[in-house]
């Protein structure tokens, strides 16, 4: 049996999770009831996961999903380790699966998740901490975010990707930060959504 609280909160998971395709975090969920303590709304959801209206994943943003929502499933991609949004670093490739929402992928392709470090993409709200959802691809469009490996120095980064003539700008979401240039990049996908780190 729901309590009028309980069912508040499904309804607005379920809501939120339609419009947005990804589900709302701890501090949207308290926001929206109108209470100011998180822990209050950890609690709800810990019982209704305990009733079986919901899976969670611990320490794992935005990983509310409704059972009885097949549509907003949990499917597990591989994170491939550590990518900079700041100054490109070697990328970590450890496969571990996570679980994250069927809306959160595109319809078709392989994904992958990455943990961001670094603030440079601030901008297309990727924060240090958050993990990316990226779909496996070798080719974008101007001004997309993608994941670009550098062969020659043996790194990965995060940017905005745009093709020159005879050469590829790599532009921060940081107003802070100057775009850089390489003549030789490889991409290993496109951004295609974000899991919010909780603070």
């Amino acid at each position: 049996m729901l309590t009028k609280r309980q069912k508040q909160i499904l309804d607005f998971i379920k809501k939120y999770s339609k419009k947005n395709s990804y589900s709302p975090s701890m501090e949207e969920i308290a926001e929206h009831l109108g209470v100011s303590s998180v822990a209050t709304v950890h609690e709800h959801l810990e019982n209704l996961k305990k009733k079986g209206y919901l899976d969670r994943q611990e320490h794992q943003p935005r990983s509310a999903t409704i059972y009885n929502d097949r549509s907003n499933g949990l499917v597990e991609i591989p994170l491939l380790g550590v990518i900079t949004a700041g100054e490109p670093i070697e990328p970590i490739e450890n496969p571990e699966p996570i679980q994250v929402s069927k809306r959160m992928l595109s319809r078709s392709g392989r994904h992958y998740a990455l943990k961001v470090q670094g603030d440079s993409m601030i901008g297309e709200g990727i924060f240090d901490g958050d993990t990316v959802i990226v779909r496996e691809q070798n080719q974008i469009n101007d001004g997309e975010t993608a994941v670009a490996y550098l062969p020659d120095k043996n790194e990965a980064t995060l940017k905005k990707i745009y093709r020159l003539k005879n050469k590829w700008k790599l532009q921060p979401a940081n107003p802070t930060m100057k775009p850089f240039y390489e003549k030789n990049i490889e991409i290993k996908g496109r951004v295609t959504n974000i899991l919010r780190k909780i603070k």
